[in-house]
């Protein structure tokens, strides 16, 4: 009898309803033309990028040693603001990647998660009552090779990369970096230190952009708190 699929390659095959095949488009968020983003994306690819994959990873390295990591709160802002500041958050780094990859033709979808408050408090111990209750997250795909690649597999199969000590979302590095080093494993996959599925209050389903996540369900915190959140943990490194 032949294996049932795994949940991950499942879940990569899964066609969303809302994309549609055609060339990746730029949005409001993912403003691939502008001339910042091309520029990034042109140095990506004079790297030694010989497939889609490689050109990825060379995108999130140069986007992890140009962009200094902060608490901005703000996950519509356009990649070309955050290239500018020259610091982003997780969501915003996310996006840049996003972006890149669409100015080389590389299809892009996100995943929604609605993930608990309760995943940060180990970077705020002392300000956990600020923190919010739940947490709207775009989780991104890539259409690699005609499937479906979560970043969470950029570098590897979860399966390999969670031999690695898990994200424990304490210190300096992100999730935004840790997918570079160990499996983010929001599913459940790994049976391990990296499974992150308890956090997950509920899964919102796949996106043609983070765009579309958003208008659908709005960000974590509405705009006159965010507005003030983001003038205080904005240039606030992570």
């Amino acid at each position: 009898m032949k294996p049932s699929p795994s949940p991950s390659r499942r879940r990569r095959a899964a066609v969303h309803r809302e994309t549609s095949g055609r060339e990746p488009s730029a949005t409001p968020i993912l403003d691939w033309q502008h001339p910042r983003v091309l520029e990034l994306a042109t140095e990506a690819r004079r790297k030694d990028t010989s497939t889609d994959r490689d050109l990825l990873i060379t995108a999130h390295r140069l986007i992890t040693a140009r962009i200094r990591p902060v608490y901005a709160m703000n996950d519509t802002q356009p990649v070309s603001r955050t290239l500018l500041l020259e610091r982003g958050s997780c969501s915003q780094r996310l996006a840049a990647l996003e972006a890149v990859g669409r100015a080389h033709g590389i299809a892009s979808r996100v995943r929604g998660l609605l993930v608990s408050g309760r995943f940060w408090h180990p970077r705020f111990p002392r300000l956990r009552a600020l923190v919010p209750r739940q947490v709207v997250l775009a989780w991104p795909e890539f259409l690699l090779d005609g499937e479906w690649v979560t970043v969470s597999e950029l570098y590897g199969e979860l399966n390999t990369l969670r031999r690695k000590e898990g994200f424990t979302n304490i210190g300096a590095e992100t999730l935004f970096d840790a997918v570079a080093r160990t499996a983010v494993d929001w599913d459940g996959i790994t049976g391990s230190s990296c499974d992150l599925s308890n956090y997950v209050l509920a899964d919102l389903g796949y996106f043609s952009s983070r765009d579309a996540l958003f208008r659908a369900h709005g960000q974590t915190l509405c705009t006159p708190v965010r507005i003030t959140a983001d003038l205080v943990m904005g240039r606030r490194s992570a």
